[in-house]
């Protein structure tokens, strides 16, 4: 059977996200990775380079895959929260990513610079379509950024505590505590845009 480089790439890039997320980057073992991936530590070094390179790799697709699979409709910017959290509770990994990354390098990402300018093209979305209320530019941007970070707060919180959000809640059951925060984040993002709105004009 001939070699499938894309297939081990494949291979590898599930296994350190599933390594990364559970371990973290100090944590994890490049050993488990290939043990996980049916491949040897040699070909992940060939593609990523080292275990900071691999991780930060998996943080990078993930943050993509997001953006990819959900954007904020300027005409309905609670659903498209609703569509977030919605993603998000599918694909847990990112925010365990992200909290590790914060605990392990001091909040200082891998490739801050390119994670800014992905982030400022959607600011600029939400200025152009309206979402931000038209001022000066300036101005414009920082309202766009403050908005767009708290909305993302709203939901990253309940995926990041699990435990809390069932304590607070008092729901036994996880699914009926997501349930009910996916309705007041939903509800909550539609007040938020429209007292912003109010409050900018």
């Amino acid at each position: 059977m001939a070699y499938d480089a894309e297939d081990t790439r494949r291979r590898i890039f599930e296994a350190a996200t599933a390594e990364f997320a559970r371990y973290g980057l100090a944590g994890a073992r490049v050993g488990r990775i290939a043990e996980e991936a049916r491949a040897n530590k040699q070909a992940i070094y060939l593609y990523y380079g080292s275990k900071e390179k691999l991780f930060a790799a998996v943080v990078r697709a993930k943050l993509e895959e997001v953006s990819r699979s959900v954007s904020i409709d300027p005409d309905a910017v609670a659903e498209s929260i609703g569509q977030m959290f919605d993603w998000y509770q599918e694909h847990p990994e990112l925010i365990r990513l992200l909290l590790w990354e914060a605990l392990e390098a001091g909040g200082a990402g891998a490739g801050d610079a390119e994670r800014r300018e992905a982030f400022r093209g959607k600011v600029r979305f939400l200025a152009d379509s309206g979402v931000v209320p038209e001022r000066e530019q300036a101005e414009c941007v920082r309202a766009g950024q403050d908005l767009l970070f708290t909305l993302m707060g709203l939901i990253a919180w309940n995926f990041a505590v699990p435990g809390m959000c069932r304590a607070v809640l008092d729901e036994d059951d996880e699914c009926a505590a997501y349930a009910r925060r996916r309705r007041h984040v939903i509800d909550t993002a539609r007040l938020l845009t429209s007292a912003y709105a109010r409050s900018l004009s």
